[in-house]
């Protein structure tokens, strides 16, 4: 029997959350891109961090299951904004959940949506990512557990406890998520939402973000050949159905992402990379590219003054931004 208190529990029931990932799993490859078990143990080292992804017999976590992670998070965050208690342990209902996820809430959608809580459980991650101001090499579940607080009489769960992870709780503590579009659950294909993740965390706010073919393949985490992955980013480009994002093919097999809508004002100013990196260090935790989007409105709100350094400029107001 459990002994945990009610305050020990975070209740989900705010309506329309905005859709939010965590920053880690955005930046690297947790999730399986397949259709089938994946069983795979999958190791991914950039720069000086590593990651270790060991599936469960029921195979690797997909990247929808990943869905029932942005609805905790999504639900933690919007709590947290509202200066509400937050707890590692969430009392969901899976009805809310399937809805907010754009899912078909037929019987057939709980039984997969069981499966999901089960790879998500059983999926290993072994990794030096830093979360909050701490980094150390840790191994966890992505999710702690999981149980059925209730079902209906016709077999359907109603009431769903998860514990997250200490990792991804620290995560959502310490504000190191991403806003999503609300589109991305109506993206299907596993790839299309790894690359929407993958532009959002790296072009943001900015109008454009580069990277090559193979660059993308290997942040992706596709097991498909690189032909065959390039043919896949080019009938993309040719659909072109990216949430907030246009694709193009250019010269030397790169990819070039787009902001959609971005105007046309504020496309002329570009930061370097180091100054993102920079504002990572002013502000630890915070979303770097929200705020990179509320100085571009206060500059255009300033009348579009000159700036001799636009990098200089963001990083003098950030300074008082995050003072304030």
């Amino acid at each position: 029997m459990s002994t945990a208190r009610p305050d020990d529990f975070f209740v989900c029931d705010i309506f329309d959350a905005a859709p939010k990932g965590d920053l880690g799993s955005m930046e690297h490859p947790m999730f399986s891109l397949s259709t089938r078990p994946d069983k795979t143990i999958r190791h991914y080292t950039r720069g000086d961090t590593t990651v270790t992804v060991t599936p469960s017999v029921r195979g690797r976590a997909t990247i929808h299951d990943k869905d029932i992670l942005i609805y905790c998070i999504s639900q933690l965050m919007a709590a947290l904004n509202a200066g509400r208690a937050i707890a590692r342990t969430l009392t969901l209902t899976a009805h809310d959940l399937l809805m907010a996820t754009q899912r078909d809430t037929g019987g057939d959608s709980y039984t997969r949506l069981r499966d999901g809580f089960e790879r998500l459980a059983g999926t290993r991650i072994t990794t030096n990512i830093v979360t909050g101001d701490l980094e150390t090499t840790t191994g966890f579940g992505l999710i702690e557990s999981w149980e059925i607080v209730r079902k209906s009489r016709g077999g359907r769960m109603v009431s769903v406890r998860v514990t997250l992870s200490d990792w991804l709780f620290r995560a959502v503590q310490a504000k190191s998520v991403l806003t999503l579009s609300r589109d991305y659950f109506s993206l299907r294909k596993p790839l299309e939402r790894r690359i929407y993740e993958l532009a959002r965390k790296h072009c943001g706010q900015q109008r454009t973000w580069r990277a090559s073919v193979a660059t993308l393949h290997e942040k992706a985490g596709s097991d498909a050949p690189l032909r065959v992955f390039r043919a896949a980013l080019r009938r993309m480009i040719t659909a072109d159905g990216l949430p907030d994002y246009t694709m193009e093919e250019e010269a030397g097999d790169l990819i070039r992402f787009t902001r959609r809508g971005m105007p046309a004002e504020q496309a002329g100013v570009t930061l370097k990379p180091q100054t993102l990196d920079a504002a990572r260090a002013l502000a630890p935790g915070w979303d770097v590219y929200a705020l990179e989007s509320e100085w571009r409105a206060f500059w255009v709100a300033s009348g579009r003054p000159a700036l001799r350094s636009a990098d200089a400029a963001y990083l003098g107001w950030l300074k008082g931004r995050v003072a304030r």
